[in-house]
């Protein structure tokens, strides 16, 4: 049976990856940062489901992930990751550097350490994006500089490991029922208590505007296992897209995105998220 490491599999769009592949028949190695989170994993499919313990940003944990995979690996599915928001004028610096640690830097580890076994099978590499790495929208900034990179660096990747016949395939999907948007009201929270009374007061209007904007977003979020059937999808079909938007509505919001002029777009995308025409 074919073999699979899935980064992030504790919860959403990891989580719900693991289940489907396993219920396929894969083997699948589930990435975890917390071993009770990989316990729950096993219940799901005990036959098919191995958790191992992996923080992405911590070298030990990946330099002891050559010891646990299986000396055949198939292909990786790279979805761990973080969500930093806030305006970038506040973004705490370190804050910063996490985000991009865990979402481009992580996953570039990740990548470096299972590629001797990926060339050796011709694998597949799905790295999990976003419609954020084709589209910013204001208080997501450090998130969308995340996936932006992760873009360019997959793109580069697939061209680089063609020789090998190693395909690198982007998931992209849009809104989805994560915590993301689950804990969005919570974590706004949480973002506002750590600006300055002075950030705090000169983005108060962003703030209230992305706050009101919460629900919409909510609302609009699919459900998890369409990205688990496209990941499915990148990793089984034979001659995989580089690219797979997920859903119709995202599919709809790329295009509008590539044609529609910037100045437009931002305009849209400001009225959308709240921000307000003067401070």
């Amino acid at each position: 049976m074919p073999s699979v490491l899935v980064t992030g599999a504790a919860r959403g769009i990891g989580r719900a990856t693991t289940v489907r592949l396993a219920a396929a028949g894969w083997d699948v190695i589930a990435g975890v940062r917390r071993a009770e989170d990989g316990e729950a994993l096993v219940q799901a499919q005990p036959q098919r489901i191995t958790p191992v313990t992996l923080d992405v940003t911590n070298e030990d944990q990946l330099v002891a992930l050559d010891a646990v995979l299986p000396a055949t690996l198939d292909a990786v599915v790279n979805n761990a990751g973080v969500v930093v928001g806030g305006p970038i004028e506040a973004v705490p610096l370190a804050e910063l550097r996490r985000q991009l640690e865990v979402n481009v830097v992580g996953q570039a580890a990740v990548t470096q350490a299972v590629l001797p076994r990926l060339r050796e099978s011709r694998g597949r590499l799905v790295f999990v994006s976003s419609l954020s790495g084709r589209v910013a929208t204001p208080m997501f900034g450090p998130y969308n500089a995340s996936k932006f990179a992760l873009e360019g660096m997959a793109d580069a990747l697939r061209m680089e490991l063609a020789p090998w016949g190693i395909r690198v395939v982007l998931v992209e999907p849009a809104q989805t029922d994560t915590d993301l948007w689950r804990r969005a009201d919570g974590d706004l929270d949480d973002t506002v208590a750590s600006l300055s009374s002075r950030h705090r007061d000169l983005y108060a209007k962003h703030i209230e505007g992305f706050r009101k904007s919460i629900p919409r977003s909510q609302r609009a979020a699919a459900p998890v296992e369409g990205v688990a059937a496209a990941i499915e999808k990148a990793l089984t079909a034979r001659r995989p897209r580089a690219r797979y938007v997920v859903g119709a509505s995202a599919r709809a919001q790329a295009v509008l995105a590539h044609v529609t002029p910037t100045a437009i777009l931002d305009v849209l995308l400001r009225a959308g998220t709240g921000v307000p025409r003067r401070p």
